[in-house]
């Protein structure tokens, strides 16, 4: 597996060439065994699941309050140990808006603690943040467990897939989802605001033998949202968060360096919209090109925020009307950069390259 860059200056996208390896490995993760392996899970697919979150910001609080309203039993692990410092003082955890919660989440101190105490295991944590926690929760994981990736980036779960070859665990699922179930903003150390629970979440499970289980799991854990995906390719593809905040961030530039307040939804105009369709066009034709199907932006903004489909502006305009707006970034060093560029646009442009389809935008946006 090699490390490949936008023109060489965006390290840490794990993918693998040529694309024919891509789509082997998509399926088989390289650790699939040689036959289909049979595990005993009808016990995961009830109420009271253990599940342990692995991540502590505004995601894993709403995700943690959706688990509750579904009766089923958390913890948290913050990697730095910042992100529970209030809620591992006794303080609630209070969610507010389309999910209105008080709870009381267990909290972990150690990876260890959060493998060995759930019978899964839920990444929601920025996906530059994947690989120094897929390393620290590794040599805990445990056959017969299965981790969630929320949400997966650049076919990251082939980086976990390979860690857990290295122990020797064959009968651990990877259930990896194209987005998040929430959308949310975290108010405090122990306050979430829950904007919105998404209608579709894509989703995949390797090895491909339990993909049955996976998504009748996560079903269990997050309601009837989840529709399966071909294959990791398929789901590294659905991630929108990427293009779309491509988008946003170089047309409010001046806003995020002057650290000012300012509606993100309200100021996608009509230009704004076409260029994130523009965008659009430009991973469907990859999508296309490599035999995946996936949603488009306008299905992405009618699922998430339940308005019907019309132009991405449209669509916008109507969410802001229904609340669901939220400010955008107060500085140039946020998440659509640091985040979104490595793990997610360098990987459009790579696989356009690939299959000759160049993401001309995506590539001049990076």
């Amino acid at each position: 597996m090699r490390r490949i860059s936008s023109r060489g200056h965006l390290p840490g996208l794990l993918v693998t060439a040529p694309l024919a390896l891509i789509l082997l490995l998509d399926k088989s993760c390289g650790f699939t065994p040689t036959a289909p392996f049979e595990r005993t899970t009808s016990h995961l697919f009830a109420t009271g699941i253990r599940v342990g979150i692995a991540g502590a910001g505004a995601v894993a609080f709403g995700s943690a309050a959706r688990l509750v309203e579904n009766s089923h039993d958390l913890m948290l692990w913050s990697p730095s140990g910042a992100g529970t410092k209030e809620l591992m003082s006794g303080s609630p955890l209070t969610a507010t808006g389309a999910i209105q919660a008080t709870l009381q989440p267990r909290i972990a101190t150690t990876p260890k603690q959060l493998v060995e105490e759930n019978d899964v295991i839920f990444l929601a944590l920025p996906a530059n943040g994947h690989i120094s926690v897929m390393n620290a929760l590794a040599p805990y994981i445990r056959s017969g467990q299965t981790v969630i990736i929320s949400s997966h980036s650049s076919l990251g779960a082939l980086y976990l897939g390979r860690l857990l070859a290295e122990h020797n665990l064959e009968e651990v699922s990877i259930v990896a989802w194209g987005t998040t179930a929430i959308t949310a903003r975290r108010s405090s150390g122990c306050e979430v605001q829950v904007c919105t629970v998404r209608t579709q979440v894509d989703t995949c499970t390797v090895p491909v033998s339990a993909s049955e289980d996976g998504i009748e799991l996560c079903k269990s854990l997050f309601g009837d949202v989840f529709r399966q995906r071909d294959g990791l390719l398929a789901i590294s593809l659905s991630n929108l968060n990427a293009q779309n905040h491509l988008a946003i961030a170089l047309c409010n530039m001046s806003r995020m360096e002057r650290g000012e307040t300012w509606s993100q939804g309200l100021n996608i105009t009509p230009n704004i919209g076409r260029f994130m369709e523009a965008l659009d066009d430009e991973r469907l034709a990859i999508a296309e090109a490599v035999g995946v199907s996936v949603r488009t932006v306008r299905e992405h903004f009618s699922l998430s925020f339940h308005v019907p489909i019309a132009s991405v502006y449209e669509m916008n305009q109507e969410m802001v009307k229904l609340g669901n707006d939220v400010n955008g970034p107060a500085s140039a060093d946020n998440r659509y950069v640091t985040e979104d560029v490595p793990y997610g646009l360098t990987l459009i442009v790579e696989l356009g390259r690939m299959v000759d389809r160049p993401a001309i935008l995506h590539e001049a946006g990076i």
